[in-house]
């Protein structure tokens, strides 16, 4: 099979409660050319973003399955806390439905808001018992209840990985909000450029140095856009923890984390000398899973300008030798299903398989 770990889908603009948009959380225009917010606007850069075309677009690139993430637009920072529960749960909803009227094709994301621990194990609670959903999206960094915007990581935010770990879910990291705490003007897409690989930086360091990934040993954390700076920078983490032990005490060696079988990255790093630093920082292939980031521009969708295509950078990689046939399907299947479901990969395959 051919599964993309990395996916995302609008709902049409009739499916939008009018409550959303009257508040100016969230909306698409009615000739869904435009996705906005209260002083945002973004343009609808793909019709693949909407659920029929999207199944039109994986027929014609010849992909079986696909993981549908949260839309990072509906992360609910900064909103008052009746609207940010509305629009978390939209959100669960509308996606629960789409795995659940599609299920051979889609294995859909839902999301809680970590500001308020209470109410996100209760949503935690909802959407694994009652919606049969098992992929929690979080995002690198969130405002808590009195305005500070803190890592995912957190101590604070103990409680929702406990439960997370209750449930075996796989997690998916994702960087987004940069412009509302990094305090920089906001040009030529700095904040997706840039600060968004040091957002899932900042994340992968907590994670690491706290030794999460051990603490919580059924979890599995996908870290997104293949966590770039992650690989880049554990040389200069490990001689920062090296060279001054008394800011670190009763936390984890950075290179300790390298390859454990519980941290997985997407591949969505745009070029094969990036992807190669990946494979030879985890020693090989088995955390890494396809991600596209469709159908976003930075994603890796049809291109005449880039020569570009949906699984590009893997084939480039067999051919430069970076990787052998057989891990590039496994990263295009197997790794994905890990990932998602442990060792517990029977009924995945079960239910997917039914019609392809």
């Amino acid at each position: 099979m051919r599964i993309n770990g990395h996916s995302h889908l609008l709902p049409y603009p009739e499916q939008i409660p009018s409550y959303l948009k009257e508040k100016e959380i969230f909306w698409i225009d009615e000739d869904r050319q435009h996705m906005l917010q209260k002083g945002w606007k973004r343009p609808v850069t793909d019709s693949s973003f909407f659920l029929d075309e999207k199944l039109e677009w994986m027929d014609r690139n010849k992909i079986d399955h696909a993981v549908v993430l949260n839309l990072s637009q509906l992360y609910g920072n900064g909103l008052r806390i009746r609207d940010m529960k509305y629009a978390l749960r939209f959100q669960n909803d509308f996606n629960a439905n789409v795995q659940h009227e599609h299920p051979t094709k889609f294995t859909c994301g839902f999301v809680v808001h970590a500001g308020f621990i209470d109410g996100a194990c209760w949503e935690i609670e909802r959407c694994v018992e009652e919606l049969g959903m098992q992929v929690l999206c979080l995002p690198t960094h969130y405002m808590d209840s009195i305005g500070t915007w803190r890592g995912i990581f957190d101590k604070e935010t103990a409680p929702i990985f406990e439960l997370a770990n209750k449930y075996k879910l796989a997690i998916e990291i994702h960087p987004y909000d940069g412009e509302k705490f990094i305090q920089l003007e906001n040009q030529s897409w700095r904040f997706h450029l840039v600060w968004m690989l040091a957002q899932c930086a900042d994340a992968y360091h907590f994670y690491t140095l706290d030794g999460l990934y051990e603490k919580y040993p059924d979890i599995r954390v996908c870290f997104a856009h293949g966590g770039q700076l992650n690989h880049l920078n554990i040389g200069r983490r490990t001689q920062g923890f090296d060279g001054r032990p008394d800011l670190f005490e009763g936390q984890s060696r950075p290179r300790k984390a390298l390859g454990h079988p519980n941290i997985y990255f997407d591949t969505l790093v745009h070029d094969t000398i990036s992807f190669e630093l990946m494979v030879r920082r985890q020693k090989g292939t088995d955390q890494l899973i396809l991600g596209l980031d469709d159908p976003y521009p930075l994603g890796e969708m049809e291109s005449e300008k880039q020569s570009s295509y949906p699984g590009k950078l893997l084939d480039l990689a067999v051919e430069e030798g970076i990787i052998t046939g057989e891990q590039h399907k496994e990263i295009w299947d197997k790794n994905v299903v890990k990932w998602l479901c442990g060792d517990t990969h029977n009924a995945f395959y079960d239910r997917v398989k039914k019609k392809v």
